[in-house]
């Protein structure tokens, strides 16, 4: 498939996990982008990029390479989706590039370096985007309209799990306990949940947080969890895990009138890793209706249809912010958000305490 001569052009950093099975079939499937390089050194990876996506995209062994041949060939926006290590430096030379940028999530390892970006972008008039692609899963979007239509009445709490079954480690920079790695759940996961929970509820207040290691082998954290008190005085309690043999519900959602339970997540993972596609105009996210979740109370309860999981809307509202100069579906103040709730939880999983988010800010 050619790109138009109008489309945006994506340079894509990384061709690993999210680069292969997130990023780049998303921006092949909008309307309006086009990807037109691949930043990999791996020949496999080379390989596959050019059966996937043709070999009209262009792979280059390096972030230096593809920044050099900038001038010589366009780029409209960088996608940052190589290791979290490198997130911060490449987002900052992209900006000072003058292009804009979307990072994979955590944009950073600190509140701090996710403000500093944003600064940066706001004052060169660049847009700034952070990948929080589970503000589209199928669960997410049904709870947001279940809270829309005050199923719940006034939410007290909400608990939010993502949990596997992972005895054994698989090694990589994401299970390393190098902290310049910024490897384990909590930020990768908890990312995630923590946006999630923050979308939902707005800010938080404070912090409580446990954190631990359970494999043999694992250098970062595989079993936490956080307790969020919000300032509009929900509390969002947040598993992430690897070694839980029987998971527990997705989402549990407990209100004056009724609670919301699902299990299960969101299918459009799967079947980007499976090798489907978003196509226009065909079904996409669709969750069957013996995975559909249940609202209701002792006395009785229903079954809620699943709104459909839409990934590709995420690049769809990038497209139109860099055409029309609007904000970006994610903004760097919200990941530099999540990220204060994150330094929050680490610090209480070491000392045991509450941390108010003030402190998280030292």
């Amino acid at each position: 498939m050619h790109a138009a001569t109008s489309d945006l052009r994506v340079g894509l950093i990384g061709y690993g996990v999210a680069g292969s099975f997130f990023h780049a079939p998303l921006i092949a499937a909008t309307s309006g982008l086009a990807l037109d390089a691949v930043v990999t050194s791996d020949p496999a990876r080379q390989r596959q990029i050019h059966d996937e996506h043709g070999t009209g995209v262009r792979t280059v062994a390096s972030a230096d390479a593809l920044f050099a041949d900038a001038g010589a060939r366009p780029l409209d926006l960088i996608v940052v989706a190589s290791p979290n290590r490198t997130h911060v430096p490449l987002a900052r030379r992209a900006l000072e590039a003058g292009l804009a940028v979307v990072v994979d999530k955590p944009l950073a390892a600190t509140a701090a370096e996710a403000d500093a970006l944003a600064t940066l972008a706001d004052e060169r008039g660049l847009l700034l985007s952070a990948f929080q692609n589970r503000r589209w899963d199928n669960d997410f979007l049904t709870l947001r309209a279940l809270l829309d239509e005050g199923a719940l009445g006034e939410v007290h709490r909400f608990e939010s799990r993502f949990e596997r079954w992972r005895p054994q480690p698989k090694g990589g920079w994401r299970e390393s306990g190098d902290p310049a790695e910024i490897g384990g759940l909590l930020y990768d996961l908890g990312s995630h949940l923590v946006d999630q929970a923050l979308t939902l509820f707005g800010p938080a207040r404070s912090v409580y947080a446990e954190s631990d290691v359970r494999r043999a082998g694992a250098g970062a954290d595989d079993d936490t969890f956080l307790a969020v008190t919000h300032e509009s005085g929900v509390r969002s309690h947040l598993w992430m895990n690897s070694v839980a043999a029987q998971l527990g519900p997705r989402f549990r959602m407990l209100g004056s009138r009724a609670a919301y339970v699902k299990h299960g997540l969101d299918p459009q993972e799967a079947a980007l890793r499976a090798g489907a596609r978003p196509q226009r105009g065909e079904p996409w996210g669709v969750e069957p209706e013996t995975a559909w979740g249940t609202l209701g109370t002792l006395e009785g309860a229903r079954t809620v249809r699943s709104l459909d999981g839409d990934y590709p809307a995420y690049y769809a509202a990038i497209a139109t912010a860099l055409r029309d100069g609007g904000p970006p579906p994610v903004t760097a103040r919200e990941a530099a958000a999540t990220l204060r709730v994150l330094e929050a939880a680490r610090h209480a999983a070491a000392s045991g305490d509450t941390v108010p988010l003030t402190a998280a800010r030292d």
